[in-house]
């Protein structure tokens, strides 16, 4: 009987918290909104449609520099053998994802992106409405970040 066992170590490559925070208040707080819209008028245009996309999923590296989530994967094979392996996060399967965006991503991500921006205005919303960014990319086309 041959099987295999997998094992999942995250990786962080990312930014330094504080390069991050200073990011935030500096830059992107300020071009996330103008990032959003202008993906938005994409998204509006077939031709600019797959642009306008990759535009909302990177939303979470424009406002706050954060990077999508990376694993290490080591799998145990039969006979003892590790093999190594870098991968990023497991996606939902393309059709899906498609029949998704298409019913209810595009529409939705800009009330979803605005109602963040918003938040992120005050004090008391910011911290929300930076959890409401990273969030996005699921939003808009069940992406895994």
């Amino acid at each position: 009987m041959a099987h295999s066992v997998k094992v999942y170590f995250s990786t962080n490559s990312g930014f330094p918290f504080i390069i991050r925070v200073l990011w935030f208040f500096l830059v992107g707080w300020h071009v996330t909104l103008w990032w959003i819209l202008g993906a938005w008028l994409l998204n509006l245009t077939i031709v600019g449609m797959p642009l306008g996309v990759w535009m909302l999923n990177r939303v979470p590296l424009v406002l706050t520099l954060r990077t999508p989530r990376e694993y290490n994967v080591g799998q145990v094979r039969d006979g003892g053998q590790v093999v190594w392996a870098h991968e990023a996060r497991p996606q939902a399967p393309f059709l899906l994802r498609l029949a998704y965006f298409i019913l209810i991503g595009w529409w939705f991500s800009l009330l979803w992106s605005l109602a963040a921006w918003l938040l992120s205005v005050s004090i008391v919303g910011l911290p929300f409405g930076v959890w409401m960014f990273n969030r996005l990319p699921g939003v808009t086309t069940l992406m895994r970040h």
